[in-house]
């Protein structure tokens, strides 16, 4: 049956990735002053939707964004938004397009990897299109403002997971983050976004702690998707809270977009890399080796199955925990993963850091 618009706004759609679809949410409305359809939270059906239609070759991201695609084709979208990845991501937006279309979908599509390192005019060409009445004035100021709640929320996010093991009421941290969260779901302007997170933050550090004197300290390094989306890996790093660890994950959109490029941090880690191995590979070491040197207790690796760039990695992360005597979890990620193996792993690696702390002290 046909849609029917009661107005000719378009209806617009990104894949779920982490909580940055929050900080779309607001471009879209707020910029370009279309629909935007918000996905609830993913679900075993999404991950085995995108792994129906997927070639065996493909990996977990690719099938956990299309799965994200198809549901929002069934539930009204009129255009898709996919992301320009930075590895085979620039090629998957191609064959997701054509997949869908094989599945008989009507929709306009938007593959961001071909604006990607694009002149501005460009990209103004891109909103144009998306909505040919567009105030520009707006538009700058919604994407401003939508980057700025992307920043919001990783900072809030980085103070949960260095703190939230360490609460001296149980859930408080989880409580003042959902607020948060839903404030920022909610927020249609730059005053909500910033009053939002001046309040989740006030109330986050004036949380008591009962944080140990030695910490076990760990940190998440890995493939973009993989380390970043808590569906993907299976909610690690709460996992890793929970067992009483300060974890730390550098790769997120404000570090690697918005402060320092794959090229401003290749010179410092030289030592153990002289060339882009493409992908997220360099963000991957320099994380690893900061880790190393800051004295954290352990690191783990993330990737989703068959990744090349972060296979590559592997015998470097090698290095630096033989150099560094830092131990080095490695997590492989497909869709078929269980909770009680990682758990497992999980408790034994975290046990063996607590133990080897104690020795040491």
């Amino acid at each position: 049956m046909e849609k029917i618009k009661i107005d000719d706004k378009k209806t617009l759609a990104f894949p779920r990735f982490h909580h940055y679809n929050y900080g779309i949410r607001y471009i879209v409305e707020q910029g370009l002053e279309q629909r935007y359809l918000m996905l609830p939270e993913a679900t075993k059906e999404t991950i085995e939707l995108g792994s129906k239609y997927s070639p065996d070759y493909a990996c977990a991201p690719f099938k956990h964004t299309l799965g994200s695609l198809i549901e929002a084709l069934n539930a009204g979208a009129d255009v898709l938004i996919e992301i320009g990845g930075l590895c085979r991501l620039d090629y998957y937006g191609a064959l997701q397009k054509e997949i869908l279309r094989e599945l008989g979908y009507r929709f306009e599509f938007v593959n961001l990897a071909e604006y990607m390192g694009g002149r501005k005019k460009e990209w103004l060409k891109l909103a144009k299109r998306l909505n040919p009445k567009v105030n520009m004035a707006k538009l700058l100021t919604g994407v401003y403002d939508g980057v700025k709640m992307a920043e919001y929320m990783d900072e809030i996010e980085e103070i949960y997971f260095r703190s939230a093991a360490f609460e001296a009421e149980k859930g408080s941290f989880r409580r003042i983050c959902r607020q948060f969260v839903l404030e920022m779901q909610t927020a249609e302007s730059r005053g909500e976004i910033k009053e939002g997170y001046q309040k989740a933050k006030q109330a986050l550090e004036s949380l008591e702690l009962r944080r140990p004197r030695y910490p076990v300290r760990i940190g998440v390094v890995g493939e973009y998707f993989t380390a970043m989306d808590a569906h993907s890996n299976q909610n690690l790093q709460e996992k890793l809270v929970r067992l009483g660890a300060s974890v730390e994950r550098y790769l997120n959109v404000t570090n690697c977009h918005f402060r320092a490029g794959e090229a401003a941090l290749r010179p410092r880690i030289r030592e153990y890399v002289q060339y882009n191995m493409g992908a997220t590979t360099t963000w991957t070491v320099y994380a690893a080796l900061s880790y190393a040197k800051r004295g954290f207790d352990g690191i783990v690796h993330v990737k989703s199955f068959g990744c090349t760039p972060e296979m590559d990695a592997v015998p470097i992360l090698q290095n630096i925990s033989r150099d560094f005597h830092i131990p080095v979890l490695y997590l492989s990620y497909d869709t078929q993963n269980s909770d009680t193996g990682l758990d497992t792993r999980l408790e034994a690696f975290y046990d063996m850091l607590e133990r080897k702390k104690k020795v040491l002290r």
